[in-house]
């Protein structure tokens, strides 16, 4: 495939970290973050992005933990950029419940809603909603065909080992779609990509910690596993998401960024933890 047929788009992500401000070193709250938050949206809205997507974290250091609120919140400011989550963390949710709240968002935002399902870095989620973290990847799996199922009908039959079974119980209401966007997030561990590739579901790559020279291989084994498993090149998406800072100049933003970071690593009133 010629790269010049390859369609790019372009968006943000945000987790709503409550990180100090460097200069003053004054945490900031989670109402001027979610202030925030709805401000970049929308700018990111006027000036022309494709996506704005949102994370889901149980942390006092976070102010995200009810996502598809905040984006519904976004979708009222908001008219044309999609709207996700990034992730939501789906061994430790009820599909049922992610697929309405994102069935609902959807038709708040005229067809806008997008899920990055994922498995989650953080494991607070797992004791905090009661879940085995020795479950961590069947939790996912099971969930993630679940929802997969709700997205396609609106009266669905099922039965696994995390939740009580559906016996056709219809799943309200339906979403703007025809059916959601539902893709697979992954730090980049080789099960989940070759789980996204075998299901045709688009692949979201949160980019932590990859070095960029390994992320042709890793998009090259999610296609080969999804057109092995019967499924259209045309389908197997790819994202990449990735940290970044900016500013006017490239000076301003390299002493910005590391002052942030001097600050967060020899802070006094850190020094000594482990």
């Amino acid at each position: 495939m010629d790269v010049m047929d390859v369609a790019f788009e372009l968006g943000l992500y945000t987790f709503g970290d409550l990180m100090p401000e460097a200069q003053a070193g004054n945490t900031v709250g989670a109402r001027q973050r979610l202030s925030e938050i709805l401000a970049a949206a929308k700018l990111a809205d006027t000036t022309g992005l494709d996506v704005f997507a949102v994370g889901e974290h149980h942390r006092l250091d976070m102010a995200v933990s009810a996502t598809p609120v905040v984006l519904a919140a976004i979708a009222s400011v908001t008219e044309r950029i999609r709207l996700a989550s990034a992730v939501t963390i789906l061994s430790t949710a009820d599909p049922v419940l992610v697929f309405e709240d994102f069935a609902t968002l959807d038709l708040i935002s005229g067809g806008r809603a997008e899920i990055i399902a994922g498995r989650g870095i953080f494991t607070e989620s797992f004791p905090l909603f009661g879940y085995d973290l020795a479950d961590y990847d069947d939790l996912f799996a099971e969930k993630l065909e679940l929802l997969m199922q709700l997205n396609a009908a609106e009266r669905v039959t099922w039965q696994g080992r995390f939740r009580p079974p559906l016996k056709d119980a219809p799943i309200p209401p339906r979403p703007a779609q025809s059916r959601l966007p539902i893709w697979v997030g992954t730090g980049g561990t080789q099960s989940s990509i070759v789980r996204a590739g075998a299901l045709g579901l688009p692949l979201a790559l949160a980019n932590i910690s990859i070095p960029p020279a390994k992320l042709a291989p890793v998009a090259d084994l999610y296609r080969r596993t999804g057109m092995q498993s019967g499924h259209a090149a045309s389908t197997l998406k790819v994202s990449i998401a990735t940290h970044m800072h900016i500013k006017e100049n490239s000076q301003d933003a390299l002493k910005r960024f590391f002052s942030a970071l001097c600050w967060l690593f020899f802070d006094p009133h850190t020094l000594g933890r482990n």
